[in-house]
């Protein structure tokens, strides 16, 4: 009975934890979902290229702030709790949402549209920065050792349908309100929507449970958390954090966020086709991410990064190559959905393995902070970097710096531990 009860309890904190993610991730996504139509309000100009690339730079700013998001909210959830990590995120994403909706553009306060557009980003980035470690170290820690990869596949699951959310509310914006109003104002309402939801995970988080291992490690002297601390102690884990993400964050980026704009801007969809198909090969993605997270408590985490190495490195230069002349939304969708599914041997394993690196009283830090050292050098840059290379008429180019960054990656698989084996995770 007793047995029973705990396993309610445990199912109960990882949906609870999960829907915060959702929430965090679907304001975060809302920005790179909504650019097409927000970016000539706060970036005027006569080429749709220099304003997706000026959009591009702020979503890159954002990313600017997830280290030091990493960094003090990795402390706060090692010293205060994971719980109390959870609940300080969703308040700054909730803060950064609103600031974005109500924000005049530059036609009306000038250079101030862009400058607030920048603090509400680099608000949310500091959020988001936060958000990954507590949720990465809270959904592994609740998680039962033979389901481990399985439960913690769900921040991803969440971390997609955050973005799915997001392009689904395009979708309904699109299909009810005329362009000229979505251009104008329409593009507010998401935001709006995203900052109430954040309010209501505020007290949902509340809510939750602590996880053991917090508790266990609060009960046994040892080092507190700190910077210093986890480059000193595990200089090698927080290193295997930095280079295994390199190129799974790319990819991921590469595959989902920047995929939209390609579309339209090198396959010459048009935003509605694009956001369709985006959004079909997202939803299908998001449903992988459990079977492969189970599929790693069988056959352990290092075969199904190896695969997305292997894969991504052959694949990618053909996926974009093909993409850059398909006339088909179906054709252009297996292409994308193709990308996808061999980045999940990374998305749907990586917060567990990270976990797994670290001892308790500092695996929220350990989890967060290179991990976001490595996204925001490689994942926040993508789009900027794959317009760039667009706008120097070297658009192939970003195809193999894709793939060599998947390479490097990939010779961090081969020689990194078996995690699932050697876990630092002690509890059952």
């Amino acid at each position: 009975m007793e047995k029973s009860s705990e396993r309610r309890q445990r199912l109960k904190s990882i949906i609870g934890g999960s829907a915060g993610n959702l929430v965090e991730w679907y304001d975060w996504y809302a920005y790179s979902a909504f650019t097409l139509y927000f970016a000539p309000v706060f970036f005027p100009s006569d080429d749709s290229t220099a304003q997706l690339l000026s959009a591009a730079a702020v979503f890159a700013v954002g990313f600017v702030m997830r280290p030091i998001g990493a960094w003090i909210m990795g402390i706060y959830a090692d010293r205060k709790g994971r719980k109390a990590g959870l609940t300080f995120s969703v308040t700054l994403m909730c803060l950064g949402s609103l600031l974005i909706a109500v924000t005049p553009g530059y036609d009306r306060i000038g250079i101030l549209a862009p400058t607030i557009l920048v603090i509400a980003r680099l608000m949310q980035g500091l959020s988001v920065g936060g958000e990954y470690g507590a949720s990465a170290t809270y959904l592994s820690e609740m998680a039962g050792r033979e389901t481990r990869g399985f439960f913690s596949s769900f921040q991803y699951v969440t971390l997609i349908s955050g973005q799915l959310i997001a392009l689904c509310v395009l979708l309904v914006l699109q299909a009810v309100m005329p362009v000229r109003d979505l251009e104008s104002w329409g593009w507010r309402i998401p935001f709006a929507i995203g900052g109430v939801l954040a309010v209501a995970v505020y007290f949902i988080r509340r809510g939750l449970s602590e996880t053991r291992s917090f508790t266990n490690a609060q009960a046994t002297p040892g080092p507190r958390s700190s910077g210093w601390i986890l480059f000193r102690d595990h200089p090698k884990e927080a290193l295997t954090v930095i280079a295994l993400t390199a190129g799974g964050t790319l990819a991921f980026y590469a595959y989902s966020t920047y995929m939209q704009k390609f579309l339209v801007n090198t396959s010459g969809f048009s935003r509605e086709a694009s956001t369709e198909i985006t959004a079909a090969a997202l939803f299908i993605y998001m449903l992988l991410q459990p079977v492969a997270g189970a599929l790693s408590d069988r056959i352990g985490r290092k075969p199904l990064m190896i695969g997305f190495g292997v894969a991504g490195v052959a694949f990618t230069w053909i996926i974009f190559r093909s993409l850059e002349t398909v006339s088909s939304s179906f054709a252009a969708f297996l292409l994308v959905l193709g990308a996808l599914v061999i980045v999940t041997g990374y998305t749907s394993i990586n917060a567990v393995v990270k976990a797994e690196l670290f001892p308790a009283h500092i695996r929220a830090l350990g989890v967060a902070l290179p991990y976001a050292l490595a996204n925001t050098i490689f994942g926040g840059t993508a789009e900027y970097v794959a317009l760039w290379f667009k706008g120097q008429g070297l658009e192939r180019g970003f195809y193999w710096y894709v793939t060599a960054m998947i390479a490097c990656s990939l010779i961090v698989y081969l020689r990194m531990p078996e995690t699932k084996r050697e876990s630092r995770i002690l509890e059952p």
